[in-house]
């Protein structure tokens, strides 16, 4: 084996990766459902921790290059090692590839054979640093058959209010999780995880897991699907496994992206109208229950009309962005930041949202929405009038903060 000083990078990222395969095991059947790529060099270099690979790449902005080498390798494996029987397979991919390069995930997919389902792992980082380009991603993938799995939950636990907005269809809980058990914070992740788990029909991932005490310490978590060394430490092989596709299907979140929030508003709903004078306690009620929330959720907040962001409104927006972890405000001349760590986005006039007043509350445990159109009234602002609903319903409230995501654009 030549020393890894003598390996270019080039040279590593022709032919010198390759993956092993670790387990995703049935925590309650111990049946093996899935398979991680776990990417690795050259064996006895520098190059061999994926770690190091990573750095390296980009450093020298390969990044791309070594996500494609990744994810061919891989595919390739699962093609060969089982023969043509149907398989899962989980790869990873760095946020900033998936945001900016989606190209190079798609055509490795397009490619892979058809008995391989794939589930691509993004880590929960990727959410707050760019949301509505990770968003975008993520349905490109769902568009080409790929579940999404969100790595390190757990990690930033404000960022727990990002889960809902994903909705991913696996959630792998962070590594620390299954060593804090009786700690209070990992109680309150694990119950957020729970209920976005038992409302979407998500799996849950313990990882980490090295004897039977951790098995039953994942149960507690509420755990799906373990994985850890008590199965495997990683193999160049696919051991016997069972296929349930059904378990790890994309679930695109679609047209909700494209809408309004008050356009999702069914039928068999009450509309009632109302004086703006009279729906503005009911906003300032929705902000207050953001900022008192145990798990902070986050907030997007339609105004029409950026003269409608008033002075007021900038103090109060400033504060919520100090609390929570995404505050977003949206509306026709919306500056970009139309207050200290609020997102702003700009809508133009011809835009139906140009017309709705919106607040959404969306978090772990926590979903709300004030969710009003503008009757045209000429009068005095405090006096016009408005149609309006007030939800609690979490599919409805949920698919009112898409239509929002869907308008911001990457910063």
């Amino acid at each position: 084996m030549r020393v890894a000083e003598t390996l270019s990078l080039d040279e590593v990222l022709r032919d010198g990766l390759h993956c092993v395969y670790q387990p995703f095991v049935d925590v309650d059947s111990g049946a093996v459902l899935a398979f991680e790529a776990l990417l690795r060099g050259p064996a006895g270099t520098a190059w061999q921790s994926p770690m190091a690979l990573l750095d390296a790449a980009r450093q020298a902005g390969r990044l791309a290059d070594l996500e494609r080498a990744s994810l061919r390798a891989s595919l390739a494996d699962a093609a060969a090692f089982t023969q043509g029987r149907p398989v899962t397979l989980f790869v990873n991919l760095e946020p900033s590839t998936l945001t900016q390069r989606p190209d190079v995930v798609l055509d490795a997919l397009r490619d892979r054979a058809p008995h391989v389902q794939v589930v691509v792992e993004i880590t929960e980082r990727a959410l707050a640093e760019d949301l509505a380009a990770v968003l975008r991603g993520a349905e490109q993938l769902r568009a080409a058959g790929c579940a999404i799995a969100l790595d390190d939950v757990g990690v930033h636990p404000e960022s727990l209010a990002f889960i809902p907005l994903l909705r991913p269809e696996v959630v792998k809980l962070d590594l620390k999780l299954l060593r804090t058990v009786k700690d209070p914070l990992t109680v309150t992740v694990a119950g957020a995880v729970r209920a976005y788990a038992e409302q979407a029909g998500a799996e849950v991932v313990a990882e980490g897991i090295e004897t039977p005490e951790d098995l039953t310490r994942a149960l507690v978590l509420g755990a799906t699907l373990g994985q850890g060394w008590l199965w495997s430490r990683g193999e160049r092989h696919f051991t016997p496994s069972t296929f349930r596709p059904e378990r790890f299907a994309a679930r695109p979140i679609g047209a909700t992206l494209r809408t309004t929030p008050y356009g999702l508003i069914g039928a068999g709903r009450h509309i009632r109208h109302a004086p703006k004078h009279l729906l503005v306690p009911v906003s300032k009620t929705l902000e207050l229950m953001a900022q008192q929330a145990t798990v902070p959720p986050v907030l997007f907040a339609a105004f029409e009309h950026a003269q409608f962001f008033r002075p007021s409104t900038t103090r109060r927006f400033t504060e919520l962005a100090a609390k929570l972890p995404f505050v977003a405000a949206l509306g026709v001349q919306m500056p970009a930041a139309p207050a200290p760590g609020v997102r702003g986005a700009s809508l133009s006039p011809q835009d139906p949202l140009a017309t709705e007043w919106t607040v959404v509350v969306l978090g772990a445990h926590t979903a709300a929405a004030l969710m009003a159109r503008d009757l045209g009234d000429t009068g005095p602002d405090p006096d016009r009038q408005f149609e309006f609903v007030v939800t609690y319903d979490r599919t409805l409230v949920t698919a009112a903060a898409h239509a929002m995501i869907g308008r911001l654009t990457t910063p």
